[in-house]
């Protein structure tokens, strides 16, 4: 019994010429991390859902999340340099908001994952799968 035994598939994929493979380049893959990261963390999801009604203060997300404010302004950061938010000044004050055109690329990298139809033969060796 070869060491990929116990791994569904493997020798299949790693010597079939028939599976698909991604046509994603690096800048789009890059991407993706990148957006992919920065919804990956509970703080900066609340962040996202407190935005969803609209334009915030920064003290008002700090207030709301009970954070203080050198985290928050770590996570808002993650957030801005992924794109997912934009902020404007106002006097002393930052204000916070959604980029929709983000969330939508979010969606669209998603949505490319979903597994296609018939890209890999279903192997069934033993009497789990019946």
């Amino acid at each position: 019994m070869n060491g990929f035994a116990g791994l569904t598939n493997q020798l299949l994929l790693m010597y079939c010429g028939d599976v698909a493979t991604t046509s994603r380049s690096a800048p789009d893959t890059d991407r993706a991390v990148m957006l992919f990261h920065a919804l990956s963390d509970a703080t900066r999801l609340s962040i996202i859902e407190m935005l969803r009604g609209g334009e915030r203060c920064v003290c008002e997300l700090q207030d709301e999340l009970g954070a203080a404010q050198s985290r928050l302004s770590f996570h808002l950061r993650v957030l801005k340099e992924a794109g997912l938010i934009t902020d404007r000044r106002e006097g002393r004050w930052s204000y916070y908001r959604i980029v929709a055109a983000a969330l939508d690329e979010v969606h669209d990298h998603a949505v490319a994952m979903r597994p296609t139809k018939g890209t890999l033969p279903v192997l069934r060796t033993g009497d789990c799968c019946s």
